[in-house]
């Protein structure tokens, strides 16, 4: 099993809120991040897959057809958009990067499957950074692990 892991960087704004708590409530939780107008990041994202190396190729992923599903699934989705308001899955739900992180997540697995994955591979983690020192990191729930390890 090789794992390769591809970065990718898009922008997008967002403000933390939840229609659950109150002015107060909201500001306390999510302090400087509740401003009304939002707020920006430049993203990181990483895309782990892993697969055995072909032995046509010597690559354990075609890279364009990878590039393409991120491109679709995430660059054209969410670069350069608020999410709170651009974005259909965020308008109920409070758009912070652990959140975001697994749309993608789920957004990459439903689009690899559909397109028989990057080659023989599997989405094995994405890991979403937001700013030099907070970042995330999502695999899929346990009960929906492709070769049914635990998770870690």
């Amino acid at each position: 099993m090789v794992y390769l892991t591809r970065r990718y960087r898009f922008s997008a704004a967002h403000r933390l809120h939840s229609e659950a708590l109150d002015a107060a409530e909201n500001a306390r939780v999510y302090g400087k991040c509740n401003n009304p107008y939002g707020h920006g990041h430049n993203y990181v994202l990483e895309v782990t897959v892993a697969g055995p190396v072909d032995p046509h190729t010597g690559m354990v992923c075609d890279l364009a057809r990878l590039d393409g599903a991120v491109e679709q699934e995430v660059l054209e989705r969410f670069d350069q958009m608020n999410l709170n308001l651009d974005v259909e899955s965020f308008r109920r739900r409070v758009p912070t990067t652990e959140n975001l992180c697994s749309e993608i997540f789920h957004r990459l697995r439903r689009r690899l499957a559909r397109a028989g994955g990057a080659g023989s591979t599997r989405l094995e983690r994405v890991r979403l950074e937001e700013t030099n020192s907070n970042f995330f990191e999502y695999e899929g729930e346990p009960d929906q692990k492709e070769t049914g390890r635990k998770a870690r």
